[in-house]
């Protein structure tokens, strides 16, 4: 029997699982009689029924929108503070007391002080986005900074290249495997505290969606929206690798030419 090609290899094992679960599920609840665990395709009747229809113009847009602006304005910070921070030792030792409190504190207890501060509007939910995206994409970048070759710095000093340049063409380059990295961890972060914000205060969202099926019983829709985020989550992390393979390809091909695991 031949062998599939190689690649369609990585999707159908990357397919395997998940459906081994849906199937599981379908199985497991097909006979189900309890109103809070519908069988799956009620589920899917629900899904259909909802978020193929004028509510992902509701809740849904509304929410990409506001995730979307939260992670942007967390890069932008997070990577110009970043290489300031990582590359000034003075700037690390002042600073290190006061990013390692605002990276533990939990992002949702912002949203009570963020009320009162901003008020009840997207921009709380903005805030609360960015705020809990800004700190992985800020210490990863403050690593990859610090993580530059030396000599390569020191090559650049002597070649007179100006330190705009120099981290332009250098450091920025050779950060950019770790900020690729605080953006994945950055975007789980993010999808959650969408979540969070919407079902705390809000009048749209899907996190506010969920919690008004859920408060109005509506329960097959409450379980379609919780299978909309994690395919929405599954969707952004997918679209979010693609790019940094095209951005990357020149440090994925070095890894593979120097025998180190993808």
């Amino acid at each position: 029997m031949p062998r599939p090609p190689r690649w369609a290899v990585r999707p159908l094992a990357a397919l395997g699982l998940p459906a081994l679960l849906v199937t599981v599920w379908w199985l497991a609840s097909a006979g189900s009689t309890n109103p809070f665990y519908p069988p799956l395709r009620t589920v899917l009747d629900a899904f259909g029924r909802v978020w193929l229809s004028e509510r992902f113009v509701l809740d849904v847009v509304p929410s990409l929108r506001r995730f979307a602006l939260g992670l942007l304005l967390a890069v932008v910070l997070g990577v110009a503070a970043g290489l300031l921070i990582g590359s000034s030792r003075v700037l690390r030792t002042l600073l290190e007391p006061a990013l390692a409190f605002f990276r533990a504190l939990p992002s949702p207890v912002l949203v009570p002080v963020l009320l009162v501060v901003v008020g009840v509007g997207d921009a709380m939910k903005v805030a609360v986005i960015a705020f809990g995206c800004l700190w992985p994409v800020l210490l990863n970048t403050v690593d990859g900074v610090r993580g530059t070759d030396e000599v390569q710095l020191d090559t650049a000093r002597v070649a007179g290249l100006s330190r705009l340049a120099t981290f332009r063409h250098l450091v920025l380059p050779a950060a950019s495997p770790q900020i690729a990295a605080g953006l994945r961890q950055a975007l789980g972060i993010g999808l959650i505290l969408m979540v969070i914000s919407e079902m705390v205060v809000s009048t749209d969202g899907l996190g506010h969606a969920v919690v008004r099926f859920q408060r109005s019983f509506a329960l097959p829709e409450m379980w379609s929206g919780m299978i909309f985020l994690g395919i929405l989550g599954f969707l952004l992390a997918k679209a979010l690798e693609v790019v940094e393979r095209r951005v990357l390809a020149w440090h994925h091909g070095l890894r593979r030419a120097t025998g180190a695991r993808p």
